[in-house]
């Protein structure tokens, strides 16, 4: 098919996605009284919002700082976070209807519980201020010309293009495929010779396989809270146990700090301690079962799954120390060497992505390719769950626009 170049003047900048950065960059943009045109694989704008937090969209954390995000440059984000706070994604919403409530752990939620009010912000900005939004729209390649950039897309069935001095790439990562996500924002990084730091799936569940899946499976839809832990984090939340391994907050939050071949760990009575217990109660009536005990502190189904591990069948008077020193090993260390983990498509948010070496911390554009810019989670830049991605995502809209 043959390309059919449009001249086109009247744009400031192009934003190749419409998710939460790129219509955050666009309505910025246009406070600024810059023209952008935001080009959109999917149907609507906005799909990854509408679908997070079920439906609900946890749009920020009152606690968002640059410690609860990974990078291979931990400082990075500090400028983006300095321009665009927390107050600041607030006050936005709030001033054009979007009152927040706090969740748990500053999780922020529309009071309505409605995500679709937080993307219905961005379109009615953007109509008001006459930002372009073109949906269905495929973006080909991407290529350097002399005064700036050619957009090759296909848009209604046809191969077109459209020069612009500066792009936006605000493409997302690779989750969630079904909802269009692909590789766009790390091939444009690497056709440009940029760093891409590796990628892997975050936010993620993870799986057991081998002889101990049997033991998670039949725990399947059991969630108790728990501190998980490795050698380099650890998060008190609930994990929920699956037919093919774990998920839950806990486990999502771990997950970023995992891989493969390493153990985490779970302490299954956080709050309390075990051998404090049995002591306690065996003061009160020796003859109770350690399952009868165990039966207080959890399900009763919980209680038996454990029953192939610790010596239920004992009452409290006859356990002996080495009892008490493994029943406190395996309820407060119990060990876990997940297989793996359920991929980009049960992936919250993608790991790794363009590196920040490559960009400016204060615009986040290109060091090698002035006009280029990259913001969200194409970038190096991975939040825990819990609002903090997207509170990225907003800050790199608000600093790409300050300068486009």
């Amino acid at each position: 098919m043959t390309a059919n170049l449009t001249k086109q003047t009247d744009f400031d900048a192009i934003i190749i996605g419409g998710g939460a950065c790129g219509l955050m960059c666009a309505v910025q943009a246009g406070f600024l009284g810059k023209r952008t045109l935001i080009m959109e694989k999917a149907d609507r704008v906005g799909a990854k919002i509408l679908i997070s937090g079920g439906g609900r969209c946890n749009y920020t954390n009152l606690y968002a700082s640059a410690q609860q995000f990974i990078s291979q440059n931990e400082h990075f984000c500090k400028s983006a976070f300095a321009q665009w706070t927390v107050e600041d994604t607030i006050s936005f919403f709030e001033t054009y209807g979007v009152t927040g409530k706090e969740k748990t752990l500053g999780q922020l939620f529309p009071v309505s519980d409605k995500a679709k009010d937080i993307v219905k912000v961005f379109t009615d900005l953007c109509h008001d201020m006459e930002q372009e939004i073109w949906c269905d729209t495929e973006v080909k390649g991407i290529d350097q010309t002399g005064d700036g950039f050619t957009i090759t897309y296909e848009r209604n069935g046809r191969e077109q293009q459209i020069n612009t001095a500066k792009v936006v790439i605000a493409s997302g990562g690779l989750p969630v495929q079904k909802m269009g996500a692909t590789d766009f924002g790390l091939r444009v990084g690497r056709k440009f010779g940029m760093a891409i730091t590796e990628t892997a799936p975050a936010l993620v569940p993870l799986t057991i396989t081998g002889k101990d899946q049997p033991w998670y499976e039949q725990l399947s839809g059991s969630s108790i809270f728990c501190r998980v832990w490795n050698d380099r984090i650890s998060f008190e939340e609930n994990i929920l146990f699956t037919h093919w391994g774990l998920s839950g907050p806990a486990i999502l939050q771990i997950s970023s700090y995992w891989k493969p071949g390493e153990y985490i760990y779970l302490d299954l009575l956080p709050d309390k301690n075990i051998e404090d217990l049995i002591q306690q109660e065996r003061e009160v009536n020796g003859k109770k079962m350690l399952l009868s005990l165990l039966a207080t502190l959890y399900t009763r189904k919980f209680a038996e799954a454990l029953s192939d591990h610790l010596p239920v069948e004992k009452n409290l008077a006859s356990l002996s120390k080495a009892d008490i020193e493994a029943i406190s090993q395996l309820i407060h260390e119990f060990r876990v060497k997940p297989a793996g983990d359920k991929g980009y498509d049960k992936a919250e948010v993608m790991r790794g992505g363009v590196s920040t070496d490559e960009l400016s911390s204060k615009t986040l554009e290109a060091k090698k390719l002035p006009g280029l810019y990259f913001g969200g989670e194409c970038v190096d830049v991975t939040g825990w769950l819990g609002g903090y991605n997207f509170q990225w995502a907003w800050a790199c809209g608000f600093v790409i626009a300050q300068s486009l």
